[in-house]
Order: C-alpha cells, then structure tokens, then sequence
C-alpha cells in the first residue's frame, strides 16, 4: 500500500469515528477524529496524484454529511442554551471584563 493509499484510509477510519463521535454525543472522540481527520489531510496535501481523486471526492462528501451533522448538534445546543436563558445576541463581558448586564432568572415552569 502506497502512502497516499495509507493516508486515504486513515482519513476514512477518521471521518467514521467523527460520525460515531458525533451520533454518540462523545467530545472526547470527536476531538480525537477532528485531530486524525486533519493529520491524513496534511499527509494527504503533499501527495498530489491523479488516481486519488475519485476516492477523495467520496471522502468529501462524507466529510459534508459529518459536517451537516455537526452543525445540527450545534443548532440543537443553542436552542437548549436559549431556552436555559442565555441570550446568544448579548455578549457575556464588556471590553472592560465585566458583565455588561445583570443576569435574571427565568422560569422554567410554574407549579
């Protein structure tokens, strides 16, 4: 196996522990794929070749499918942070450091 080839499939083996990572809501993983993922792609940049490209165009849109993914888990936080009662529009400090509002509790139910 060339070393391109190994580099094509150590960014498959990544791309498929990033969608495992990210299905299973495991950080740790997906910091371990992203971190896998990027190091066969700079192994993968110096090794330029023709042949590679129908294999890297399916990796792509693998990558795509992880990013739509990933990209639904944050819409899924923000929405559960928005509802928590963090404000996405109103920065948490000032240019000072300091809170620039006062925070205010908000319920969640009424009993």
């Amino acid at each position: 196996m060339s070393g391109a080839q190994a580099s094509l499939e150590r960014l498959a083996t990544a791309l498929a522990d990033e969608r495992e990572a990210l299905l299973g809501h495991d950080v740790d993983a997906l910091m371990r794929s992203t971190r896998e993922k990027i190091a066969a792609l700079r192994e993968l940049e110096s090794a330029a070749d023709g042949e590679l490209s129908g294999p890297l165009a399916e990796l792509a849109e693998f990558n795509r499918a992880n990013g739509a993914l990933l990209a639904r888990r944050r819409r899924e936080v923000n929405w559960a942070l928005r509802h928590l009662g963090r404000m996405e529009s109103a920065p948490a400090y000032d240019a000072s450091g300091r809170t620039a509002h006062t925070s205010r509790p908000r319920e969640l139910a009424v009993a």
